[in-house]
């Protein structure tokens, strides 16, 4: 088992290492991992139920330290610190400044502008015939979305895009700028993945902050520059900075990559495909599966605050604990033929926006809308649908990416 690394890269070369985490749960589900630091290293956590137990006490098992694999020291920890490293009062106060926008009732009053958008994405891509999916449909559909919620022209889609390509792709060289762990990046180490284009988000950023500073706005970007947080605190220009960051990642990158992944998954179960084209009442449910199938984001880490046993393990004060949320989601304890498509699946407790705790994912319940209404217009709409050539993943262990996915459609 020592040969299993999940830092390798090349395990994702084709998508998720669907058999390695089944080999992890069932022979290693505390697997220790080495990396090429002498210092560093990290349990891999692969079972759905020890996974939950480590989200669910941040008191031990914290994101403080950050949630990426990437090795970052004291300066860098501060520099690059937003909502999602940071734990206890100061999370409840930042993640209560955007909460009220993500509740199930807020984004209930998108239906109506989300229906229009996915009909006039659907209409130009399937007047193509044959199209890259990710590029037409996937990408093109949350991305503006996010530009509502930031209430910027629709002309910065794209922009936008191009910085989460870039920024999220750390370990792509396509991608990257220069690559995370590359010489390079080292002038680039207190932003955040180490990424060039994150100073051109908080550039893009701050002339937004300027404008709506002291205004009434209602967007996200407003909300952020005019709250003061819960706990007395205002946030400074670093946390204007990296949490408009996160915005602009989270916004869109995971509900993309969700998307593609489905359709994918559609051509390949066709008769999960001719079961929702004749009980499309059954979509709403079917998300859940949508989501579990495509396991979006392979992990977050944690590191341990204290010396404590897990799970027959133990760990030392500083170590690093990576829950894979895509190996959980395939728990074969928890889902029944877990590696099969099954959008009539219930219960289904997937863990793709985390399994409680206070990560959970804030925008959950705007994905699962845009993934509704997504999909509700799209299966109404195909006869067939056909994958043309190959599918080309993203080169990460972070985000369980498709970067170009060609179809060929004929509606109905």
């Amino acid at each position: 088992m020592k040969s299993i690394s999940l830092a390798d890269l090349d395990l994702f070369a084709n998508g998720a290492p669907w058999d390695v985490f089944k080999q992890l749960r069932n022979e290693s589900p505390m697997h220790w991992n080495e990396e090429e630091s002498p210092q560093s290293g990290f349990y891999s956590v692969t079972r759905y139920h020890d996974i939950v137990k480590v989200l669910r006490d941040p008191d031990t098992f914290t994101s403080e330290r950050f949630t990426n694999l990437e090795e970052v020291d004291a300066e860098q920890e501060e520099a690059r610190r937003s909502l999602l490293e940071t734990d206890g009062t100061r999370h409840r106060a930042l993640r209560r400044i955007l909460q009220g926008e993500f509740t199930p009732q807020a984004v209930a009053k998108y239906e109506t502008f989300l229906r229009g958008l996915t009909a006039t994405t659907l209409d130009k891509a399937f007047a193509k015939g044959t199209f890259d999916f990710v590029e037409e449909v996937a990408a093109d559909f949350p991305i503006n979305v996010l530009v509502k919620l930031l209430d910027v022209p629709a002309e910065d889609a794209g922009q936008l895009i191009d910085w989460g390509n870039r920024m999220v792709g750390f370990d792509d060289p396509e991608h990257a700028d220069v690559l995370i762990n590359s010489p390079e990046s080292e002038e680039y180490r207190l932003v955040p993945f180490k990424s060039p284009a994150a100073l051109e988000v908080f550039e893009y950023g701050d002339a937004l902050a300027r404008q709506r500073k002291g205004k009434d706005g209602t967007d996200l970007v407003s909300r952020l520059v005019n709250t003061m947080p819960s706990d007395g605190i205002p946030l400074s220009e670093r946390d204007f900075h990296t949490n408009f960051l996160l915005l602009v990642v989270a916004g869109n990158e995971t509900t993309r990559h969700t998307i593609s992944h489905t359709m994918r998954n559609l051509i390949q179960n066709p008769d999960q495909l001719a079961y929702l084209q004749e009980n499309p009442d059954k979509i709403e449910w079917a998300v859940e599966e949508f989501l579990r199938y495509a396991s979006p984001v392979y992990h977050f880490r944690r590191t341990a605050t204290r010396d404590v046993e897990f799970n027959g393990v133990n760990i030392k004060a500083g170590q690093k604990l990576v829950p894979w949320f895509a190996s959980g989601n395939r728990d074969e304890n928890i889902f029944e033929n877990p590696d099969k498509m099954d959008v009539t699946r219930s219960p289904n407790e997937h863990m793709t926006f985390g399994r409680g705790g206070p990560h959970m994912c804030l925008g959950n319940a705007l994905a699962r809308i845009e993934l509704r209404v997504m999909f509700e217009e799209l299966i109404s709409r195909v006869d067939k649908v056909e994958q043309v050539g190959e599918i080309d993943y993203l080169r990460s262990n972070f985000v369980h990416g498709i970067k170009r996915f060609q179809v060929n459609v004929t509606t109905r």
